[in-house]
């Protein structure tokens, strides 16, 4: 079971670097292929989008190895509810950023940011907003989830339901920018999309072997205490 996940991580690494960033990319703007492969270049080389793309890349391995990593081990280490929670938390944090991201530039078009031109660093103040949207998130889901004996489980549902609530939020809103030409709304509308179905991709993979290895518990003969 450990191996096979780490090859979903892997997988799931290639499909978020090879897939979705240049999906994303090309869902701004259909361009020549020329034009295409530098914007794809320059994609890879802003900051921002590795933070990201390391979040759900490393959402991704925690959940797997906390789920089922350790099942070949006679005793089984348990990782505190806490770890599983600030995961949640992040990953939640990221899924409810970019669906109000998206849903303001819908609306206001790319007049949205203009009062974020008027703060003085005003690209910290908004990490320190979603920093604090995490800790927020991590605070509801341990309270929530502190007795529950099916953290995983129950987190992945959450995460699921939730990628796909902001799909449904950031893929009109990505046809409202469009169909209105704006400039930058649709480079923020398409990292929506390509975030949700980047989460909506993360549960698949820690929930399929997390049932699998539920089948394997109870297909496995236990000896009498």
């Amino acid at each position: 079971m450990r191996k096979w996940g780490i090859v979903v991580s892997v997988c799931y690494a290639l499909i978020v670097l090879g897939m979705l960033v240049p999906a994303a990319v090309y869902i701004v703007g259909p361009l020549y292929w020329p034009d295409f492969l530098k914007n794809i270049i320059n994609t890879y080389q802003e900051w921002r989008v590795w933070v990201s793309i390391v979040i759900v890349l490393l959402g991704q391995v925690l959940l797997l190895f906390l789920s089922v990593d350790t099942s070949w081990r006679r005793m089984k280490p348990r990782a505190h509810v806490a770890v599983s929670c600030a995961l949640a938390g992040i990953l939640t944090a990221l899924i409810t950023v970019s669906a109000t991201l998206s849903l303001g530039f819908a609306v206001r078009g790319d007049r949205f940011t203009d009062p974020l031109d008027r703060v003085p660093h005003a690209t910290i103040y908004f990490f320190i907003a979603c920093g604090s949207l995490w800790l927020l998130w991590g605070i509801f889901f341990y309270v929530y989830l502190r007795k529950s004996s099916d953290v995983v489980t129950r987190i992945i549902s959450w995460l699921l339901g939730g990628s796909v609530l902001e799909l449904l939020i950031a893929v009109p809103c990505h046809i409202i920018v469009r169909r209105r030409h704006d400039c930058s709304a649709p480079v923020v509308t398409s990292f929506g999309i390509a975030t949700g179905i980047a989460i909506m991709l993360l549960c698949f993979g820690p929930g399929v072997l997390f049932l699998y290895k539920k089948r394997l518990d109870a297909c496995t003969p236990r000896s009498s205490s």
